[in-house]
C-alpha cells in the first residue's frame, strides 16, 4: 500500500498524472507507466530491506535486496501491471489477454515454492539430506570431469543436549536456526549448506582446496563463538556457543561422496574428542591449524 500511494504520490509531484488524463501512444503515458513502476519497487524494495535489517541479526547484501531470481519475478509483475493499466485506460477488454500470462506466472512460482519445501528442512531452511546429497552427487561429477577440488565440513554444536535439557526443545530448535544461519553466511553464496541430522550440519565447498578449507571452516566455527542468542520473555541469552568442525577434501581425503563424508566425520569425532571447539582435516585435507580461540 505505501508502495501504491508513493508511486501515486510521484505521478502528482513530476506532473505526470494518471493514465485517464494522458492520450494514448504518447511520451507522458509511458513516462507515467515507469516512474510509477520505478517508485513502487524502490519504496518495496527499502520497506522489505529496513524490516529485514531491524529484526534480523544475520543477513547479507542478497538478504536484504533479494537474488536475481527474486528480483527477476518483481520485474516481470511490474510489466503486468504496467500493461494492466494500460489496457484498462485504453482498451478495457484487453484486459483479459492479461490473464494468460498471469496464471502461468503464478503456477511457475507455486512449483518453484513446492520444490523449495520439498527439498528445505523445516526446521533451519537448509538443504535437507536428500536435497544436499543430490547437489553434492552433482558437484563431485563435475570436478572429476573437470579434475576439479572440493571441500566438504561436518559440522556440530558442542554440548546441543545440555541445551535441549536445561531451556527446553523450542530453544534447541531457536539455536539450530541461528548457527544454521551463521554457517550459511559465513561460507560462499554458491556452497551448499545443509542440515545432517540432529544438531550436525554438512557443507559442500565446490573449487576449493588447501589453506582455503581451513580458513573457511576456521571463520565458521569463531563467528558461532560470538553469538548471543536471546530467547524467551526473561531477556534469556543462550552464550558461549561452539562447533567441532571435520574437514575433508576430493580427491586428496576420498573420490566417491561417502568416503568423503566417512572422511570427514572421523575427522569431526577427532575435534570431538580432542576438546571439542576446534577444525580438524581428514588425510591430505588441508594443513592443520591451530583453533583462533587456542592462539
Amino acid at each position: 500500500m505505501l508502495s501504491c500511494w508513493a508511486a501515486a504520490l510521484a505521478l502528482d509531484i513530476t506532473g505526470l498524472g494518471g493514465l485517464a488524463d494522458t492520450p494514448p501512444l504518447s511520451y507522458r503515458a509511458t513516462a507515467a507507466i515507469l516512474v510509477a513502476a520505478l517508485v513502487f519497487e524502490l519504496v518495496n524494495l527499502l520497506g522489505v530491506a529496513t524490516s529485514i535489517f531491524l529484526h534480523t541479526q544475520q543477513r547479507s547484501f542478497t538478504d536484504l535486496v533479494g537474488t536475481w531470481d527474486d528480483n527477476a519475478l518483481e520485474l516481470v509483475t511490474l510489466c503486468l501491471g504496467g500493461l494492466t493499466a494500460t489496457a484498462l485506460v485504453y482498451q478495457p477488454l484487453l484486459v483479459l489477454l492479461i490473464y494468460p500470462p498471469l496464471l502461468l506466472l503464478h503456477r511457475h512460482v507455486l512449483i518453484k515454492q513446492l520444490e523449495a519445501a520439498v527439498s528445505t528442512d523445516e526446521k533451519t531452511g537448509l538443504f535437507n539430506n536428500t536435497s544436499w546429497h543430490h547437489i553434492a552427487n552433482r558437484e563431485l561429477d563435475r570436478a572429476k570431469r573437470t579434475s576439479g577440488s572440493l571441500a566438504i565440513f561436518m559440522i556440530d554444536i558442542d554440548h546441543f543436549k545440555k541445551i535441549n535439557d536445561t531451556h527446553g526443545h523450542l530453544v534447541g530448535d531457536a539455536v539450530l536456526k541461528v548457527v544454521a544461519t551463521t554457517i550459511n553466511h559465513n561460507v560462499r553464496d554458491y556452497d551448499s549448506v545443509g542440515r545432517f541430522g540432529g544438531e550436525e550440519f554438512v557443507v559442500l565447498l565446490p573449487d576449493i582446496g588447501g589453506q582455503d578449507v581451513n580458513e573457511v571452516a576456521e571463520r565458521v566455527r569463531h563467528a558461532v563463538t560470538q553469538l548471543a542468542i536471546p530467547v524467551g520473555d526473561d531477556s534469556t541469552t543462550i552464550e558461549g556457543l561452539s562447533v567441532s568442525v571435520g574437514t575433508a577434501v576430493y580427491p586428496f581425503s576420498g573420490t566417491a561422496l561417502d568416503n568423503l563424508i566417512h572422511a570427514a566425520d572421523t575427522a569431526l569425532l577427532h575435534a570431538k574428542r580432542a576438546g571439542r571447539n576446534r577444525v580438524t582435516h581428514a588425510n591430505g585435507a588441508a594443513p592443520k591449524a591451530t583453533p583462533l580461540a587456542h592462539r
